[in-house]
């Protein structure tokens, strides 16, 4: 079986370096008995939306299971564990706190903390509550507000147990794909405005919600005990199909477009210069003090990378996606391309002075995998996180305050639109019998965390 290794002196070998594995909550939990209804259970039931057919109704079944997981986390021997919340099982409709629901998130990160196991929480993973969708989504500004007081009932029921809070977890997925390009719930919505004002609209009022979220949680620990707080976001070197101006204008555009369009109004206050080149109709509806609102300080930045992408010019929309060709793509179409990771990476270090530390809170790759006598041969991804643990390695070597890793995923789950036709999971998970077993990517991942705790316990025996 092949090994992950790291250079000796890498950075990734130190001990506050935090090594993690991480899910979410519609892809994994299971039990729509147990929570209110979201825009994914909605968006399931749509004619064609999902490639399967299929829904997150049961998923992995892990809010029963989770006992199972949490000591399948402890044998891989990681430092963390990032999931994130589901909005509607912790808030009922009308408006009162669901106590099992918060009580199941309550007990999972107290048996995470008994086998030393951080918990870095994510308070916002695309499942929007269908009541709220039902009042216009994230097309409503009242679900900022409503955010906000989301926020706080997880500040006070976790806050103090856990290392991190992310408000959001890639808002680009939930307003372009969501709203705007309507292939993610809750999909196209009716009305006059254009699908490109929707998306931007709802991309607004989700930053919205982000800088009122973060106000809220640093009021709820002003003891001066707050855990990190931050945000997730999706990024994607943008390259030029040609060297021609028209497609290198077109690949800048997209990068201010879908990179910066969420990160630059947090950390300066101001929307891309692409926002000038929109039709005015097209553009959000700002209100007074908004982008102070959004411009809060952030004490970590999650980066999420899969790939790189490649556009084209576009007279009607300033570009166009070029899809990967060739041989040794994903099953999800998608190129390997290590050194985007790198290269996204000092872009974004270059561009901002007040870049915040980052953690790589998602990195994987999905592969046709299949389970023969209890074993999973998952060559390509083994490569995949070889060499994007490497890309990371370089980005710290070139001076990018790194603190963190987590591959994605824990298990095979639902995997959005494309249902459960593709697996990221270092653990296979057979969802007729719901069984669990370590790919050998898993395996090769805990010889890798197993041996960095090796050293890290030699080096303090010998202190």
């Amino acid at each position: 079986m092949k090994k992950i290794t790291l250079p000796y002196q890498s950075r990734l070998n130190h001990p506050s370096f935090t090594f993690g594995v991480a899910t979410s909550s519609f892809q994994i939990e299971g039990d729509i008995a147990g929570r209110e209804p979201c825009i994914w259970d909605s968006f399931c039931q749509q004619p064609n939306a999902i490639k399967d057919g299929s829904n997150g109704n049961v998923a992995c079944d892990h809010i029963h299971r989770w006992q199972e997981d949490v000591e399948l986390i402890s044998e891989l021997g990681v430092d963390a564990y990032r999931f994130s919340i589901a909005w509607g099982r912790v808030i009922k409709a009308n408006g009162e706190i669901n106590r099992s629901g918060l009580n199941f998130y309550i007990k999972l990160v107290e048996a995470l903390a008994e086998r030393g196991i951080q918990s870095h929480i994510t308070l916002y993973h695309w499942d929007l509550p269908q009541y709220l969708e039902d009042q216009g989504g994230w097309l409503n500004r009242a679900t900022a507000y409503r955010f906000a007081d989301y926020a706080r009932v997880i500040a006070d029921a976790l806050g103090h147990q856990v290392s991190s809070i992310a408000t959001l977890n890639e808002p680009f997925c939930s307003a372009y794909l969501g709203y705007e390009a309507g292939i993610h719930a809750p999909g196209p919505q009716a009305g006059d405005a254009s699908r490109r004002k929707q998306g931007r609209q709802a991309a607004h009022h989700l930053l919205l919600a982000h800088g009122l979220a973060l106000q809220a949680l640093r009021d709820s620990f002003a003891d001066g005990k707050a855990p990190a707080l931050g945000v997730v976001l999706n990024f994607s070197p943008c390259h030029p199909l040609t060297s021609q101006q028209a497609d290198r204008d077109a690949a800048e555009f997209a990068h201010q477009y879908h990179n910066l369009w969420y990160l630059q109004p947090m950390l300066s206050g101001t929307y891309p210069d692409v926002i000038e080149q929109l039709a005015v109709t097209d553009r959000p509806q700002i209100n007074a003090g908004d982008m102070a609102i959004i411009n809060q300080p952030l004490d970590f930045l999650g980066v999420n990378y899969y790939t790189r992408t490649v556009f084209k010019a576009n007279q009607q929309h300033g570009f166009s996606d070029v899809p990967a060709s060739g041989d040794g793509l994903t099953t999800m179409g998608w190129e390997v391309y290590a050194k985007g990771l790198t290269e996204i990476l000092l872009t974004l270090d270059r561009q901002y002075d007040n870049l915040p530390p980052i953690y790589i809170t998602e990195n994987g790759i999905a592969t046709a995998d299949s389970c023969n006598k209890g074993e999973v041969d998952d060559v390509m991804r083994i490569d995949y996180f070889q060499s994007h643990l490497l890309a990371v390695h370089d980005a710290i070597n070139h001076g990018v305050d790194i603190r963190g890793y987590f591959a994605w995923s824990l298990m095979d789950n639902f995997e959005w639109a494309e249902g459960y036709t593709q697996r990221f999971g270092i653990i296979y998970v057979d969802y007729n019998t719901q069984q669990r077993t370590f790919k050998n990517s898993a395996k090769a991942l805990q010889k890798l965390f197993l041996a960095r705790q090796s050293q890290h316990h030699a080096v303090e025996d010998i202190c």
